[in-house]
């Protein structure tokens, strides 16, 4: 049964779960597309131009993408030029959108063009790849999600290592079963609104910081 089983999980990973992202996030856009025309009207008012947030993130094995979110900060500036702290930048509006996760639906595009997956590893920053140790890079063995396991048994409230534990555990065990059961707990968690953070915010230090002070620290334990 068990040898069984890998061989569903194979036959998943490589030969459905990029259609059945295909096919879902087609169907996402077309019932969704009311909203993201509101969201983005809306965005366009409150929050100016451009209404889309653009950030470049790793991928699959990788691969360098531009990933799409609804903007919640404004591009507000001190005397100086420089830009205000995000704290300062967040509205009210971009908190509601946030929390509701409305800003992540720009997302199905990139699951429609293949650079996402409904359900995987969150795509972090391009400036976290040096610090991943060999576990962790097998996060990118598989397309980045617009949600996964480790964002919903925690998501923000949980510390850097339990996340990678979450994403390596996610990438040893994928089956179709499993993402069912992710979808369902992440539609209970954006109901709830549990578990939102704000970046540079309410969300623990960016991982580079964090695995520098830890490399720092065991340097000098040795």
């Amino acid at each position: 049964m068990k040898e069984e089983e890998k061989v569903n999980k194979g036959i998943y990973r490589r030969i459905l779960k990029r259609p059945m992202d295909f096919i879902l996030s087609l169907m996402a856009i077309f019932v969704l597309s009311p909203v993201l025309i509101v969201v983005a009207i809306l965005v366009r008012l409150k929050l100016g131009s451009p209404v889309l947030f653009k950030q470049k993130r790793p991928g699959l094995n990788e691969k360098i993408f531009t990933m799409y979110k609804f903007r919640t900060m404004t591009d507000q500036r001190d005397e100086n030029g420089e830009l205000l702290s995000d704290e300062k930048r967040l509205t009210k509006f971009g908190r509601l959108l946030r929390s509701t996760s409305l800003d992540e639906l720009p997302e199905v595009f990139n699951i429609l063009k293949g650079d996402m997956s409904l359900v995987g590893p969150r795509p972090l920053a391009v400036s976290y790849l040096p610090y991943y140790n060999s576990v962790e890079k097998q996060r990118h063995n598989v397309r980045p999600g617009l949600t996964g396991l480790a964002q919903v048994n925690g998501r923000n409230s949980i510390d850097w290592d339990r996340k990678f534990k979450y994403d390596y555990d996610y990438v040893k065990d994928i089956s179709f079963i499993l993402d069912i059961k992710i979808i369902i707990k992440t539609v209970g968690k954006v109901l709830n609104r549990k578990d939102i953070g704000v970046a540079g915010i309410d969300k623990p230090e960016n991982f580079h910081e964090y695995r520098k002070k830890e490399m720092e620290t065991e340097g000098f334990n040795s």
